[in-house]
């Protein structure tokens, strides 16, 4: 007759996996239901949230020299025509952005730590752009500008 001699180190490994393994499993299955925020679409009747921040990439050449860049991100998002939108903007880089949005009134200053509301609503389709005026081109570390896509 065969025995399977299993020491006490091996046997509270294999009960801590397979806990572990039990545990992972239901997280999974428990948040099966949820959903992205970014561009999710509105139901009847509420106004869609956007979830936007600012981001900074830094290299460094092989010169040594480090470069740096400024992004929204995401860098574009989408909306219908007419569409009620809240863009939420987060200030995670940098210590203040000043922004304004193309073909609107729409100006604002994000500022580090912080998030700024912005009210989002057009009536044509078209592709608006949110521009940072800190960051406006290459020799400010930009061009700092997101894609506000509107469509039919």
């Amino acid at each position: 007759m065969k025995f399977l001699v299993l020491k006490k180190e091996t046997l509270l490994f294999f009960l801590t996996a397979g806990i572990m393994l039990a545990a992972i499993s239901a997280w999974f299955m428990l948040k099966a239901g949820d959903a992205a925020v970014f561009n999710q679409a509105a139901t009847e009747g509420k106004i869609r949230e956007i979830h936007m921040v600012t981001v900074e990439y830094k290299a460094n050449l092989k010169d040594g020299k480090e470069i740096e860049v400024y992004r929204w991100d995401p860098g574009t998002i989408s909306l219908k025509t007419g569409e009620k939108v809240q863009l939420y903007i987060t200030g995670i880089n940098g210590e203040k952005h000043p922004f304004y949005i193309e073909g609107t009134e729409i100006k604002g200053t994000v500022k580090k730590g912080e998030e700024t509301l912005v009210p989002l609503q057009f009536d044509k389709p078209g592709t608006y752009r949110l521009v940072c005026e800190t960051h406006s081109n290459l020799k400010t570390n930009g061009p700092m500008v997101a894609d506000i896509v509107v469509n039919d």
